[in-house]
């Protein structure tokens, strides 16, 4: 047990993950690095400071949620934040570029073990942990959920024919974001008469090697919007769905 808040962030061993860790230090929390290799999550821990913990944690494996779940309670009896922030792009070879992931995408082509895959980690694996985790959010003072998603998932701007991205929205990656919305609105809407709000957020394109860091932001730009919605006071709104220019259509 402690005073000071506690963060978890998955995926948080690199990339927008681990910047989102070091950022909510500076901010005086205790932050768990959830990480699917224990070693890499200890490495990161290391680079973040004094204040961030390494978590084994695999978000398609029940036992591991569980398991960091019995940490966690164990060890500071709440949770303050969760960031769900574990995500993958594609299931395929390694390295490939943004333009072979988008053309191998497509609905008339995309295989079908990839979009389960893919859903495994960037849906299903954001439902069970949060399930998990709610008892300890619930024992917090105001506990915030922040879920990463992106704008490619937006129904609405990619039904728009002047959007000119558009023809990204394939039926791996975009349908899941989309799906990770709709699964934000449902815990919002449970939880709304709570103290725990819940929103996502759409961090950018960044340079990370979820697109093979062809992206064009930095992990501290995409790291600044999940970190205001973490730190959302209790007049803030939930149920919500932003990037850094502010709300996005769902």
């Amino acid at each position: 047990m402690q005073n000071k808040p506690v963060a978890l962030v998955t995926g948080a061993n690199k990339g927008i993950g681990l910047q989102i860790a070091k950022d909510l230090t500076a901010q005086g929390f205790t932050v768990l690095v959830g990480s699917r290799n224990l070693d890499q999550g200890t490495t990161a821990a290391r680079s973040v400071g004094p204040d961030a913990r390494a978590l084994q944690l695999d978000v398609t494996s029940k036992a591991s949620i569980a398991a960091a779940e019995g940490r966690i309670r164990e060890e500071f009896g709440r949770l303050d934040v969760l960031v769900n922030n574990a995500g993958i792009s594609h299931a395929g070879k390694p390295g490939r570029s943004l333009h072979e992931v988008v053309a191998s995408g497509r609905p008339s082509i995309a295989s079908i073990e990839e979009v389960r895959a893919v859903f495994e980690t960037n849906v299903f694996g954001v439902f069970v942990v949060t399930q998990t985790m709610l008892p300890l959010l619930r024992e917090a003072p105001a506990a915030r959920i922040v879920n990463v998603s992106s704008a490619v998932g937006s129904l609405t701007m990619n039904s728009d024919p002047s959007n000119p991205y558009r023809s990204v929205f394939g039926a791996v990656y975009s349908p899941s974001k989309t799906a990770l919305n709709a699964i934000t609105l449902a815990f919002a809407l449970e939880l709304e008469t709570t103290n725990i709000k819940v929103n996502a957020v759409c961090p950018g394109f960044t340079a990370t090697d979820l697109n093979n860091f062809e992206g064009t932001q930095t992990v501290e730009e995409a790291a600044r919007e999940p970190v205001r919605l973490a730190l959302l006071g209790a007049n803030a709104p939930t149920g919500g769905f932003s990037g850094a220019s502010g709300p996005l259509p769902w």
